[in-house]
């Protein structure tokens, strides 16, 4: 899975990407600006609620909840994951399982933020592409002592209803979350149906939030 994948590249330090999902600060405009702000302020918030962090993990799936998942562009992101399959399913279907792959996204997001002890980052200006619809913004995460900084790109696409930018996909040493979880999950599809990988997704969704170690 992506999410094992990540453990064992950034250890503690995952939490980075969970700037993936915000898009929030509305004064900013540009996903560098936005990544730049988001990444403050989401780190400040973990670092005052530590105490209720403690008591229950869960609450890092509010924070989830109310500070990045409305900015995600879940169901372009679950387009993607579903390819080949999206048009042999129905509206009904498609609408299920993105209920699912956004409570999955909380979850998982909020697993990798309670492996957060103050890392730092860089963030490079984006690389926008020629229709300005879609831009890359790469991140390297610096790591103490001597070892190398881990390198991620996020991939940005501009909202054509709402004119946002908003996030669908990273990668990580170039591993994407979106083609692992695609390939992962394309079997079940075939074999069972896309309900049968709602249910499957919607499963893990609910597995509770544990402290780090």
């Amino acid at each position: 899975m992506f999410l094992s994948k990540l453990k064992r590249v950034f250890a503690k330090m995952l939490v980075i990407s969970t700037a993936l999902f915000s898009i929030q600060a509305l004064a900013a405009d540009t996903p560098y600006e936005l990544m730049q702000e988001v990444s403050d302020k989401l780190f400040k918030n973990i670092t005052s609620s530590q105490t209720k962090i403690k008591q229950d993990p869960n609450y890092l799936k509010t924070i989830v909840r109310t500070e990045l998942m409305p900015y995600v562009h879940v169901k372009y992101a679950g387009s993607k994951v579903l390819g080949k399959h999206f048009k042999a399913t129905t509206p009904e279907q498609r609408e299920r399982f993105f209920n699912a792959f956004e409570q999955y996204i909380e979850q998982n997001y909020a697993q990798v933020l309670t492996m957060y002890s103050d890392q730092k980052l860089q963030i490079e200006k984006p690389k926008a592409q020629a229709d300005d619809k879609t831009s890359t913004v790469s991140v390297k995460v610096i790591q103490s002592g001597n070892q190398p900084p881990v390198n991620l790109t996020f991939y940005w696409y501009k909202n054509s209803k709402s004119g946002k930018w908003q996030v669908f996909d990273m990668s990580a040493e170039g591993v994407s979350m979106v083609e692992t979880k695609s390939k992962e999950w394309s079997p079940i599809i075939t074999k069972s149906g896309l309900d049968a990988l709602t249910e499957q997704v919607s499963k893990a969704a609910r597995v509770p939030v544990t402290l780090s170690k």
